[in-house]
């Protein structure tokens, strides 16, 4: 039986998706969406969940930004999953990339960096050599990991943020758009500003939840 590619989500993130996962010639079937807004979307079907049919060989990948809600839709539905990287990223031979994520146009991964399940690293986003991102971890455009940065599941690095090497980043973190990172962060913070500062925490939500 021939493996079939889909996306899940037929959101504004998903079009970058599209992008993607077409730049590797690799044909998606169709999306899926659990309340589908529109028939199709830049020329691909979009059908609703109770009506797609799902055969062992199928393959996913969840178009979803938000890290949470990405992890929830893993979380309730047995997909397999496909890594997407666009063709104009560069990807160090020796990084590694995990099932179900993603890398945009002209993105760096540097060797030995890891990006863990259903990763999001952004257009002209940089991961350096020896970076450790655990699942679920968006890097937003533009932002700039240095040399062994370890970043915890869920984190949200925001556009242009800047977070220089050694620094440890907890789960569920958000880093503020521009942010510069100069000490380990604790899981949960929001961090703002130049030098960051941790301005409040994140609700902490059941890790079944999440």
């Amino acid at each position: 039986m021939d493996t079939k590619y889909y996306l899940f989500g037929a959101s504004g993130h998903a079009k970058v998706v599209v992008d993607i996962v077409l730049s590797t010639a690799i044909a998606i079937k169709s999306i899926v969406d659990d309340n589908p807004k529109v028939p199709y979307l830049l020329g691909i079907s979009v059908i609703h969940t109770k009506n797609f049919e799902q055969c062992d060989t199928d393959q996913f990948i969840i178009a979803v930004g938000e890290n949470t809600i990405r992890k929830k839709i893993v979380d309730n539905n047995n997909f397999n999953y496909f890594k997407a990287v666009h063709a104009d990223a560069t990807v160090s031979e020796f990084a590694t990339i995990d099932k179900g994520s993603v890398v945009m146009p002209q993105a760096v991964v540097n060797a030995e960096a890891k990006i863990g399940k259903h990763c999001i690293i952004n257009s002209r986003s940089v991961v350096e050599h020896d970076c450790v991102l655990e699942d679920y971890v968006h890097v937003s455009p533009n932002a700039s990991l240095a040399g062994n940065v370890t970043v915890g599941k869920g984190a949200h690095i925001g556009i242009g943020a800047a977070v220089i090497q050694g620094i440890n980043i907890g789960k569920w973190v958000t880093i503020g758009a521009g942010t510069v990172v100069l000490s380990d962060v604790p899981d949960y913070a929001v961090v703002v500003g130049n030098p960051g500062r941790i301005i409040k925490y994140n609700a902490v939500v059941a890790e079944r939840v999440l």
